[in-house]
C-alpha cells in the first residue's frame, strides 16, 4: 500500500493545492511538525520501530503517534512523491549538543527535493529544532522559516545545518553530504537508533513539536517551552500522570495500546535533573 495523501492532508490540517510547487512545499513543511511529534516511545518500551508504508501510516497518520527522524522523513518523502515532487533520501551525522571535534554515526536522516528547478533541503525530523521550512541547497545566505533562521555552511565536501540562537551566535545541527543513499541505509540507521543498547532513544523518553510562535521540548521528565524572541520556560514532571499529561495535551501523542508505558514513565519520573 502507498501512502494515501488525504489521510496525510486531513492528519495535518492542509487543504490547499496538491502540486509540486515551493509553495506547497513550504505549506506542508511548515504544518507537519505541528501535528506529528516527535516521539521516541517504541524504542522506549522496545517495540518495534518499521518503515514501510503500511506501518507509517497505521501510527503517524490514523493512529495518532509521532516518531523519530526515519520515520519523520520517510513519510515525508513517501507524501512529496505522490506529489510529483523528486525526492532524494540522505543520512547526517548529528552535531547538536556535541563536543567539538566528536565524530557521530549517520543515524539522522533528511531529504533532497526538487521543486520548480531548485534543490532544497527537508526535514521535519530534528527533535525539538526541526526545520519548519524546507531550506534552498544552493544558498549560504541566513534563511527565515516560520521559526528561527537557519543556514548552510559548506564543510568538505558536504554542508553544516546551523541554526540562529538567540545573541546572534549559530549552533551546528548536522552535517550531511550528498553520497548516495539506499533505502537499506535508512533501515540499518533505523535499527540502531531503535534497538541498540547505546542508543539514548532507547534509554530516555523525547519529545518535541513546534507550535505557532513556540517549541515543545521532553527530555525524561523535563519540559521545555520556548518562545521565539523570548526565554525558556522549564518544568519537571514529577510523576507518571504529569508526564501522560505532557505527552497527550502538549505534544499531542495518542497514548492507547502502549504496554509498559505507565511503569516506564514512573520511572522517569523518579530521575533527577
Amino acid at each position: 500500500m502507498s501512502i494515501d495523501p488525504d489521510r496525510y492532508f486531513t492528519r495535518i490540517g492542509y487543504d490547499g493545492p496538491r502540486d509540486n510547487s515551493v509553495a506547497t512545499l513550504r505549506a506542508l513543511h511548515a504544518l507537519h511538525p505541528q501535528a506529528i511529534p516527535f516521539e521516541n516511545l517504541d524504542p522506549l518500551l522496545r517495540r518495534p520501530v518499521k518503515l514501510d508504508a503500511d506501518s507509517l501510516q497505521a501510527k503517524l497518520v490514523d493512529g495518532g503517534r509521532g516518531g523519530y527522524c526515519f520515520e519523520h522523513n520517510s513519510l515525508f518523502a513517501a507524501v512529496l512523491r505522490v506529489l510529483g515532487y523528486r525526492v532524494e533520501e540522505a543520512t547526517a551525522r548529528v552535531r547538536w549538543t556535541m563536543p567539538a571535534g566528536m565524530i557521530t554515526p549517520r543515524v539522522h536522516c533528511l531529504l533532497f527535493v526538487e521543486a520548480e528547478g531548485e534543490r532544497y533541503l527537508a526535514d521535519v525530523g530534528f527533535g525539538g529544532n526541526v526545520l519548519t521550512a524546507p531550506l534552498a541547497l544552493a544558498s549560504r545566505d541566513e534563511q527565515q522559516t516560520p521559526h528561527e533562521p537557519f543556514r548552510l555552511v559548506d564543510e568538505g565536501d558536504g554542508r553544516v545545518v546551523q541554526e540562529a540562537k538567540l545573541g546572534g551566535t549559530w549552533a551546528p545541527l548536522y552535517v550531511f553530504d550528498f553520497a548516495h543513499t539506499d533505502p537499506v541505509d535508512y533501515e540499518m540507521g533505523n535499527w540502531f537508533t531503535a534497538a541498540h543498547p547505546g542508543s539514548i532513544f532507547v534509554n530516555g523518553l523525547m519529545g518535541a513539536r513546534a507550535d505557532a510562535g513556540k517549541r515543545y521540548a521532553l527530555r525524561d521528565n523535563q519540559l521545555a517551552v520556548h518562545t521565539l524572541g523570548g526565554g525558556t520556560e522549564k518544568t519537571t514532571l514529577v510523576s507518571a500522570g504529569e508526564l501522560r499529561d505532557a505527552l497527550t495535551d502538549v505534544f499531542k501523542v495518542r497514548l492507547d495500546g502502549l504496554d509498559g508505558l505507565d511503569a516506564a514513565l514512573e520511572t522517569l519520573a523518579a530521575r533527577t535533573a
